[in-house]
């Protein structure tokens, strides 16, 4: 039932919501160079994280109650974060995360803790993943359109590490570290996803491949 109530969502707000999910053909040079003009925001998944699940009762002021980034997980986020800055990506502070210990350390990472702000609306993300009732996946979905539609500074980049969404929902799955360039397009009238850049795309393009 679960799957289904998700496959219907998916249609209703693919037909009826304010916005356009859809990743077009850019090629990856160009995306960075349009990044580097600013005016997008720059969804971005945590880092790898250790196995395992969180517990069910887990706190957000205590990381031994959750999954955490692995070493690899540090390591990707210190060059992500290397890598946006060689590429002169802007990004306007403070970077938006998940209060979740991997989301937090990923942003604190790449972009040091003093330009980092922790935002609790991020881990409505995080809860999609369990299930939910139709309602409440509905409102989240609703809510994040709402929070990404807000045009960015013409000069800069927003940038959220958050979650990975389920398939059929908000931005789909995403792997470690994957960036989704979504263009504002304004109050009411939803967004645009331009692009994605897997980690390695963007080490590559910073030459750190």
């Amino acid at each position: 039932m679960y799957r289904v109530s998700v496959f219907v969502i998916s249609l209703l707000l693919f037909f009826g919501a304010n916005h356009t999910v859809e990743a077009s053909e850019i090629p990856t040079a160009s995306l960075i160079n349009d990044l580097q003009k600013g005016g997008y925001i720059l969804y971005v998944r945590h880092g790898d994280a250790t196995v395992g699940v969180d517990q069910p009762d887990f706190s957000l002021t205590d990381c031994s109650t959750q999954r955490n980034l692995s070493a690899v997980g540090k390591e990707q986020a210190e060059k992500y974060g290397h890598a946006i800055r060689k590429l002169n990506i802007p990004v306007h502070f403070p970077v938006k995360a998940s209060p979740l210990c991997r989301t937090l350390q990923t942003a604190q990472i790449a972009f040091g803790a003093q330009n980092v702000k922790e935002n609790t609306f991020w881990l409505n993300i995080y809860k999609l993943s369990q299930n939910l009732d139709t309602e409440n996946i509905n409102s989240t979905i609703q809510a994040f359109t709402n929070e990404v539609e807000q045009t960015a500074s013409t000069n800069s980049n927003r940038l959220i590490v958050a979650h990975s969404f389920p398939s059929g929902l908000g931005l789909g799955e995403l792997s470690s570290m994957e960036t989704v360039i979504i263009k504002p397009l304004g109050d009411h009238k939803g967004y645009q996803v331009v692009g994605k850049l897997k980690l390695e795309d963007v080490l590559q393009q910073a030459g750190m491949s």
